[in-house]
C-alpha cells in the first residue's frame, strides 16, 4: 500500500482540496497579475499621449501666437516652453518627458537609440506614434513617443537661413542641420520615458495583499470544509466501522444512531437492519444447534460432527467415552487421527461428498477401527450424513459398535 494510501480520509481530502485551492488561487493571481499589467500598460500610453498632446499642442500656440518676443526673452521660444511645461506637468510623478530630434538645435534634445529608430521610423510615414517595453541596462522602462510635425509657425525658425530670425542666426550659423525644413515634415517627437519597476511597484503590493487575503479565506475553507467533511462522513464511518470491530470482539451489537436521511443515513440504517437480521438468523443458528447438542446427548451412540478437513466441531459424550477424551479437548482435533485407516476415511469421505454432489445417495455407512487416546482399539460401524452450510459441507458420524459385524 501506497503512504498515500495509508492516510486517513480527513487527511486526503485536506491534501487534495489544499492543492486544488493553491493550484486555482495562484491561477487567479496570475490572472489578476496579468490583468493589471495590461490595465496599468494602458493607463501609462494613455497619460503619456495626453502629455505629449499637451505639449505639442502648447508648443504650436506658442509658435502661432508670439511676434517677436522671444528676441528678448531666450524663454519664450516655443521649444524652451514646451520643454519647461512638460518638467512642470511630471515634477512629482514617475514620467521622464522630453522633446527630441534627429537635427536637434540644444544638445539636451538630443535622441537616445530608441529614440532615434522610432523617429526614422516616422520620418516620411504616417505613423504618428509608437510604444513599448524596452530593457536597457538591465532594467525594463515603457517608452512611448508622438511625432511633431512641422507647421507654417515652425518655418519661422527652422525654415530657411536667410528667414529666420536674427537671434536664431546668430546662434546656429547658415548650413547647420536644424534649417531647412519643410511644411508637414517630422520636425522631432515628444519621448516619454517611465521604468517598470515604477509602474509595477503598486502592483506587488496589491499581489501580496491578495495572496495575503487569499490565504485567509482557503485556510478557512479549508478548515470549515474538514468540520463538515468529519460531522458529516468522517464520523458515520468512524462509529460503523467501531461498530463492526465490536461485533467482531465481542459478538455484541448496538443499534447506531442514524442522524441523516443521506447516503451515509442509509448506509448506517442499512448496516442496522443488516446487523438485526443477523441477530436473529444467528439466535436461530444456535438455538437450532442447541437442540441439536440435546438430541446427540441422549443418543445411545457415539455422535461426532465435522468439517471436510477432519476438524471436529460438535461431540457427544458416548463420543468423548469412545476417544477418550473431553468435549473441549476433542473440538478443533482431526477426526481422521483417531481412525486406524484415517486416510482410507477421508478418500471414502471425500467420495460420499461427490456421490451427494450428484445426487447418487445421501448416506453412508462403512466400516472402521477407532484408536483412542489411550490406545485401545475398537471395530466401529461408521453412518455418514451430510449438511451443506453457507460455506462447506458439514458432515456427522454415528460410531456403533462393530463387533461381530
Amino acid at each position: 500500500m501506497s503512504r498515500f494510501g495509508s492516510l486517513s480520509i480527513n487527511t486526503k481530502f485536506n491534501l487534495i482540496m489544499s492543492c486544488l485551492l493553491i493550484v486555482l488561487f495562484l491561477s487567479a493571481s496570475l490572472l489578476i497579475y496579468q490583468r493589471q499589467r495590461s490595465l496599468i500598460l494602458k493607463v501609462a500610453v494613455d497619460n503619456a499621449r495626453s502629455i505629449a498632446k499637451q505639449i505639442i499642442e502648447t508648443r504650436d500656440y506658442i509658435s502661432s501666437v508670439e511676434h517677436g518676443e522671444p528676441e528678448q526673452n531666450y524663454a519664450l521660444v516655443p521649444q524652451v516652453v514646451a520643454t519647461q511645461i512638460a518638467a512642470r506637468m511630471t515634477r512629482d510623478t514617475k514620467f521622464y518627458v522630453r522633446q527630441v530630434s534627429l537635427r536637434y538645435r540644444n544638445p539636451g534634445n538630443r535622441p537616445d537609440d530608441y529614440e532615434t529608430e522610432q523617429l526614422q521610423k516616422f520620418s516620411g510615414k504616417v505613423v504618428r506614434e509608437n510604444y513599448r517595453v524596452v530593457r536597457a541596462g538591465g532594467e525594463e522602462s515603457f517608452r512611448y513617443m508622438q511625432s511633431m510635425i512641422a507647421e507654417k509657425s515652425c518655418l519661422t525658425c527652422h525654415g530657411s537661413y536667410e528667414t529666420a530670425p536674427q537671434f536664431i542666426r546668430e546662434r546656429f550659423p547658415r548650413g547647420h542641420y536644424s534649417y531647412n525644413y519643410k511644411l508637414g515634415e517630422v520636425i522631432g517627437a515628444v519621448s516619454v520615458t517611465i521604468p517598470m519597476s515604477e509602474l509595477y511597484r503598486d502592483i506587488g503590493t496589491n499581489l501580496k495583499l491578495d495572496l495575503i487575503y487569499r490565504a485567509i479565506v482557503f485556510f478557512i475553507i479549508i478548515v470549515i470544509m474538514a468540520a463538515l467533511l468529519k460531522r458529516i462522513i468522517i464520523r458515520p464511518i468512524r462509529m460503523l466501522s467501531e461498530s463492526i470491530t465490536t461485533v467482531t470482539r465481542t459478538d455484541t451489537f448496538t443499534p447506531l444512531p442514524k442522524t441523516s436521511n443521506d447516503e451515509i443515513g442509509d448506509l448506517i440504517g442499512a448496516f442496522n437492519d443488516m446487523m438485526d437480521e443477523l441477530g436473529r438468523k444467528t439466535a436461530q443458528s444456535r438455538e437450532s444447534e442447541q437442540r441439536y447438542r440435546e438430541f446427540i446427548e441422549v443418543a445411545r451412540s457415539a455422535v461426532i460432527t465435522f468439517m471436510t478437513d477432519g476438524k471436529i466441531i460438535i461431540t457427544n459424550q458416548k463420543a468423548e467415552e469412545l476417544l477418550g477424551s473431553s468435549r473441549l479437548e476433542l473440538l478443533g482435533e482431526n477426526l481422521f487421527n483417531f481412525f486406524l485407516e484415517g486416510e482410507r476415511l477421508k478418500q471414502e469421505v471425500n467420495l460420499y461428498l461427490e456421490e451427494i454432489r450428484k445426487g447418487k445417495r445421501s448416506a453412508a455407512t462403512i466400516f472402521h477401527v477407532v484408536r483412542s487416546v489411550a490406545g485401545g482399539e475398537h471395530r466401529v460401524e461408521v453412518a455418514l450424513s451430510a449438511t451443506q452450510t453457507d460455506s462447506q459441507p458439514m458432515i456427522t458420524a454415528i460410531l456403533r459398535d462393530g463387533e461381530g459385524r
